[in-house]
């Protein structure tokens, strides 16, 4: 099978037999119907479920305690004032290794988790372990809460069972352990559960992607002498808001000299005839799932300048060079031995990272530049991995910058680049 069609045709009259390359050519339907639906949600919040509790299993532990909501969507589902429970904890969710999956929060979630046959027992007597909600008696409720975590943990565990949690808070977990069970982070066994997705999780990235490019498109109609940063910014917002996705986890869209160096958020800079305009789009889209692509634009009238034209091509021959390393087996020190290298001057201000994982947002792993670096750490790529190829291009003190990234789904037949908005054919020099 060689093109989309290939891919795809299989998928028609038997949509339990998808593969993951088979996910990786489809686009589904936004709005599930009778005749167009694509995408088996319960398939795949079960998918999950068992995964993290494989994992769980996996690092040695009886249960998992999750009060992060990117955590508890991916364990089970739910959705509910995602944003908001980032900086103020509320609901809560208690899962075993082996036994009933059990949620606490406040009734719009308990609403949405009583549709959800992920979770098996939906509580409201959840206690407040934000100190917003709290406040003076902090720790009063928090020992309140492990006494609840501990009449749990003891039916479906036993005493001192060793548990995951995270963004608990210090009390809660000072409170738990004093009751005798041992605790550890979470994080390595959410971690190492989301990074092989299935393929109706593909399905959902495709989803968001397409989500990212309508946004993009949008961005690259309106681009005009005279518009502003925040302008243009604000119609990827209106993509993603009107099909259904969540939100943009930064506002990384640069034009003209601040473009150089990167990472400057939109400002309400006036964008000119002949400048660069580079943003990272960071979207979570429907079902919570990431598109995370960048693209640089020629603001008109007139051609892009030789200058900006070897920007791009440097930036792009990186991102296509990566994109081929990303192969199941290949260790993250052979990616790193084998990388693009910019040639000199052009190399002096990389990106931070040369790719990372993504699923639900940015996700494990990162890969530095260097296995040297003293934040380096060793992994294996895996199929089922998706994979952000990055490169930024900017001479240190230059007037201008390039930031491209392609969403790639690591396969046993090899990468396959899921992001599909086309790169700029009049910035594209590909003799450079």
């Amino acid at each position: 099978m060689n093109d989309a069609a290939d891919y795809a045709r299989p998928f028609a009259a038997k949509p339990q037999s998808l593969t993951l390359e088979q996910a990786a050519w489809i686009t589904p339907p936004a709005q599930a119907t009778d005749t167009e639906s694509l995408i088996d949600v319960p398939r795949m919040r079960a998918w999950r479920r068992n995964r993290l509790r494989e994992q769980i299993a996996a690092y040695g532990l009886d249960a998992v305690v999750l009060v992060e909501p990117l955590s508890i969507r991916y364990a089970v589902g739910v959705r509910n004032c995602t944003l908001f429970q980032m900086h103020i904890q509320a609901g809560y969710l208690f899962m075993p290794a082996d036994g009933p999956v059990i949620y606490f929060d406040t009734q719009p979630g308990r609403e949405t988790a009583r549709q959800l046959e992920t979770i098996d027992e939906v509580r409201d007597d959840l206690v407040p372990l934000s100190h917003m909600f709290s406040g003076e008696r902090h720790q009063e409720k928090t020992r309140e809460w492990a006494v609840q975590m501990s009449d749990l943990l003891e039916k479906h565990c036993g005493a001192g069972a060793r548990v995951g949690v995270d963004r608990s808070g210090i009390h809660a977990e000072q409170a738990l352990t004093e009751r005798g069970f041992t605790l550890v982070d979470a994080a390595p066994v959410l971690a190492h559960a989301r990074k092989i997705k299935c393929p109706e999780e593909i399905l959902a990235m495709n989803l968001a992607l397409a989500v990212a490019e309508d946004g993009m498109t949008r961005m690259r109609t309106a681009l005009r002498n005279g518009i502003t940063e925040q302008a243009l910014w604000a119609l990827i917002w209106q993509a993603l808001i009107e099909h259904g996705g969540e939100w943009l986890d930064y506002r990384l869209l640069a034009s003209g000299e601040r473009t150089n160096p990167w990472q400057q958020e939109a400002s309400s800079r006036t964008i000119r005839a002949g400048d660069l305009v580079v943003f990272d789009c960071g979207m979570v889209g429907p079902f919570s799932y990431g598109a995370d692509v960048s693209r640089a634009f020629h603001c008109g009238p007139g051609r892009p300048s030789d200058k900006q034209k070897k920007l791009y091509t440097l930036a792009w021959n990186e991102v296509m060079h990566n994109t081929q390393l990303l192969k199941a087996g290949t260790s993250f020190r052979e990616f790193i031995a084998g990388r693009h290298v910019q040639e000199l001057g052009f190399g002096d201000q990389p990106y931070p990272c040369a790719a990372h994982g993504v699923g639900m947002a940015d996700e494990w792993p990162v890969i530095l530049h260097s296995a040297d670096h003293e934040d380096h750490y060793d992994g294996e790529f895996e199929a089922g991995m998706v994979i952000c190829t990055e490169s930024y291009v900017g001479e240190v003190g230059g007037v201008e910058g390039v930031k491209l990234e392609d969403q790639v789904l690591i396969t046993d037949s090899g990468p396959i680049t899921l992001s599909r908005y086309p790169f700029e054919d009049t910035l594209l020099s590909r003799e450079t």
